[in-house]
């Protein structure tokens, strides 16, 4: 693979070289490789054929997942959670030590402590990471979804960007079942407050617990926003807000 230089950019294949455009700039690679139908025939790609089906596998529950808290991965994202997630549920795979090679899944890697241990704690914004934002304790009810966070102080107890006036937190209580892809989502009401030194124990409350037989999850947001004559405006288009799952079961 090499980068494309020059005024002139180029998209498409000519003769054996393949032009794309990429994150990276403008890319360029030699055509070739196996055929896509002797990877599907051949039994010496059999092993590939199976990776390349606990992949498609590990992908789908990773969309799975952001499909689920979409509401509030719009607020609280960046450009790379989508291999991200992929990333981790391929790691969640790998604990599935039950089914054969070629159909490790993701709802089985949940049903180990590693595979729990894994997506526990992912931040959905690299960008703006929990542990290095929020640092009061806080306590999850994984009966109710209550998230509550005692005495904050928020001028303390959170590293705020320059420019924001105000912090919202909210929360949501999913239940997401990676086998039948069935899921089910509660939000708690959204408490907003200026970032001062008054303090007070706040407690998100989901607003029902969601029914269903897949794993719980829960997952904190935090927002940041600037007032302008009384009007609170998202901050830096939402680049310091947190989404991070902090407890799931």
């Amino acid at each position: 693979m090499a980068k494309l230089k020059g005024i002139i950019k180029l998209e498409g294949t000519l003769d054996n070289l393949t032009f794309y455009k990429a994150q990276e700039g403008y890319l360029v690679k030699t055509k070739g490789g196996v055929s896509k139908e002797r990877i599907k025939n051949d039994p010496a790609f059999e092993r590939t054929r199976e990776n390349g089906s606990e992949f498609g596998s590990s992908a789908s529950s990773g969309k799975l997942l952001r499909t689920s808290v979409r509401n509030l991965m719009i607020r609280a994202k960046d450009n790379r959670v989508s291999s991200r997630v992929t990333q981790v549920m391929t790691q969640i795979k790998n604990f599935d030590t039950t089914s054969i090679r070629g159909k490790r899944n993701v709802a089985m890697g949940l049903a180990t402590p590693e595979g729990i241990a894994t997506l526990k704690g992912f931040d959905f914004n690299k960008r703006a990471i929990l542990s290095a934002v929020l640092f009061a304790p806080y306590s999850v009810n994984t009966t109710s979804g209550e998230i509550a966070i005692p005495n904050l102080t928020p001028s303390n107890d959170i590293s705020y960007p320059g420019g924001a006036t105000h912090v919202s937190f909210s929360s949501a209580f999913l239940n997401l079942d990676f086998e039948t892809t069935e899921s089910a989502i509660e939000y708690s009401p959204v408490i907003n407050l200026p970032i001062d030194t008054t303090s007070a124990s706040q407690t998100l409350v989901p607003a029902g617990v969601p029914s269903g037989t897949g794993n719980d999850i829960f997952v904190l947001l935090i927002e940041f926003f600037q007032e302008i004559n009384g009007v609170q405006y998202v901050l830096k288009n939402g680049a310091y807000n947190v989404l991070n799952i902090v407890e799931l079961v």
